[in-house]
């Protein structure tokens, strides 16, 4: 009889062991991943029972909660949603979140384990639930100047601080109305997303983080160099062969500077790495590539975030450069062409590393987080993503990228008083004549003050006289403009 109770005792003791344990675990360790989980109704109904914490720009409220009068007290709403949707995201009843409203839901719904504490005092104190409010570090005249800059136009603009990893501005268009996703009808929701889903401009790609990626063409020159520059063997005043058109090995295809003549002002038999820069020759890069090998570039775009996974908190596509290549298609991406695929983030980041001596900083949306009580729960401080240059070789990237702001192909960027630094790009988007991506990347120091921008935008079609320097190069200029001035 002892025996068999001590058994029964026993087997007790485990499942209580094994209930403690599963039930300790799933508090302590699951809790805030359930609580994330989409298919959790429970918790879809509970996060409209809270007041779901806002998200600022500039201290006022582009995303904020107010009384709904129904069964789930809140409703989203969003402030100029369509300047802000690639930052925001949207919050559905049952359709899923997106932008910040997603990577920060537990903070917005107040269940974070970084709130628990103000979650008690709540209790003891009687008030009602509400989640914390999330300060973008976006600047409200950037993100205007990117809209305004972009227009009508397909593409994205990314602007950041260099000394600190800020997104000062990031707007990919076309764009889309959050308020029409936040309603509590999941018919209406669900009509929308799908119209917005059919549209083949693509509305709902964030293309400054994602979507299908771009083609960089010639802002991508300036990883070449820099790779040609850390070897030692290159300096500006290296030289090149310089005919009017090259004929890529293996192959019958051909490369052509973008004047489809020599490279340079005055036409010589050899031109120089800073006038192949200044003047965006492609003949000279593409030789620069065969001479480098893949496996130095690929090294180069690695250390400048290609392949590299990064959340802002969302989470960014990685860039891509290809691998075993022919020599023909090496040659090609040396300016950015051949299968070569960046986002607009990356490009910034590139000038940012430049302006930054060659230190890139990790890229962040959120400036602090801040509880209904005022208590700073959350207040991230810059951080150091990678090291991908010397401040030698930022310096002589960026005497080339100044040069051709001051007297190249990117002229049209120039800011009175300011110092800016910039690459122009146009790239093939295949070979149907299909219009080409336009490009500029660089940066601008004022009075202490620095930014580093890219922008990409794709026209309806080409037209003549009408390329990346007169298209982005004057977007860019008024984002940088924005931040010096603000």
């Amino acid at each position: 009889m002892n025996r068999e109770l001590t058994r029964v005792s026993a087997l007790v003791l485990v499942m209580f062991l094994a209930l403690f344990t599963s039930s300790s675990i799933i508090q302590s360790v699951q809790a805030e991943s359930l609580n994330a989980d989409q298919r959790n109704s429970r918790t879809i109904i509970d996060s409209f029972v809270v007041e779901r914490g806002a998200i600022l720009v500039d201290g006022q409220p582009i995303a904020q909660s107010v009384p709904s009068n129904d069964l789930y007290n809140w409703q989203r709403e969003y402030t100029n949603g369509g300047l802000y949707a690639a930052v925001t995201g949207y919050n559905t009843l049952d359709q899923g979140n997106t932008g910040i409203e997603g990577a920060m839901n537990a903070e917005l719904t107040g269940t974070s384990d970084s709130q628990f504490l103000s979650e008690i005092e709540r209790l003891l104190t009687g008030r009602d639930p509400q989640g914390a409010a999330v300060s973008t570090t976006i600047n409200a005249a950037a993100q205007q100047a990117a809209a305004e800059g972009i227009g009508d136009f397909t593409g994205a603009a990314v602007a950041l601080d260099p000394e600190t990893g800020e997104i000062l501005a990031m707007y990919s268009s076309p764009t889309f109305d959050p308020n029409q996703m936040a309603v509590h009808d999941s018919q209406l929701v669900i009509d929308y997303y799908n119209q917005l889903e059919s549209d083949p401009a693509g509305p709902l790609q964030n293309r400054a983080i994602g979507g299908d990626l771009y083609f960089p063409g010639s802002v991508f020159k300036m990883i070449v160099a820099s790779a040609a520059l850390k070897t030692g063997d290159y300096t500006l005043e290296s030289e090149f062969d310089n005919p009017a058109e090259l004929k890529l090995p293996q192959s019958s295809s051909v490369v052509k500077n973008s004047t489809e003549g020599q490279c340079g002002p005055v036409t010589d038999d050899k031109v120089d790495l800073e006038t192949s820069i200044v003047y965006s020759c492609n003949i000279p890069f593409a030789q620069l590539a065969a001479e480098l090998g893949e496996d130095t570039i690929a090294a180069e775009a690695q250390a400048y975030g290609f392949g590299q996974p990064l959340e802002i908190p969302m989470g960014v596509t990685p860039s891509s450069y290809p691998s075993d290549m022919s020599e023909a298609n090496l040659m090609l991406t040396g300016f950015g062409q051949y299968d070569v695929r960046v986002t607009p983030m990356q490009m910034a980041m590139m000038s940012a590393s430049i302006a930054n001596d060659g230190t890139l900083m990790k890229p962040n949306l959120i400036d602090e987080i801040v509880t209904d009580n005022l208590t700073v729960v959350s207040d991230p401080q810059p951080e150091v993503f990678a090291n991908p240059s010397t401040p030698g070789i930022a310096s002589t990237l960026r005497e080339s990228m100044e040069a051709g702001v001051d007297h190249g192909y990117a002229d049209l960027a120039q800011i009175e008083g300011a110092t800016v630094g910039g690459k122009t790009g146009t790239a093939e988007n295949g070979t149907d004549n299909e219009p080409y991506n336009l490009w500029f990347t660089g940066y601008a120091e004022q009075d202490g003050k620095k930014v580093a921008v890219a922008v990409v935008v794709v026209p309806e079609e080409n037209i003549s006289g009408q390329g990346s320097n007169e298209i982005a190069s004057p977007i860019a200029k008024s984002i940088m403009e924005a931040v010096l001035n603000s």
